[in-house]
């Protein structure tokens, strides 16, 4: 399992790109769509997840709507406007930065690249 130490910068990211890719989706959903797609390695919690989700309201990027269901009041999460291009800088903003780990992690890798 991924420890939330490492999980902790790319969770934002995780999280757009899952709206992007699937809609509206709610809390519980997100965490169960994650552990489906990692096999089990990232599991996050809800600690973890709503603090990000609300700040991610908070900066515009995220709308919010909550609906009945079974007598429960559900809260959805979607992308703004906004949201839609912030997804794309983040995605290649992570992707940079794991491509730039790989130097540190296999050095002959960045030897490629000079």
């Amino acid at each position: 399992m991924i420890s939330s130490e490492l999980l902790k910068g790319s969770l934002k990211t995780i999280v757009l790109k899952l709206l992007e890719e699937n809609g509206r989706m709610y809390g519980y959903e997100i965490t169960r769509k994650v552990e489906e797609i990692t096999r089990g390695k990232i599991m996050l919690t809800y600690g973890a997840l709503y603090p990000v989700l609300h700040k991610l309201e908070r900066e515009g990027v995220l709308q919010v709507e909550s609906e009945n269901f079974n007598n429960r009041i559900r809260i959805y999460y979607s992308l703004t406007p906004r949201g839609h291009s912030v997804v794309q800088e983040k995605v290649r903003e992570l992707a940079e930065f794991i491509n730039t780990l790989g130097f540190i992690l296999d050095p002959k890798l960045g030897l490629s690249h000079e």
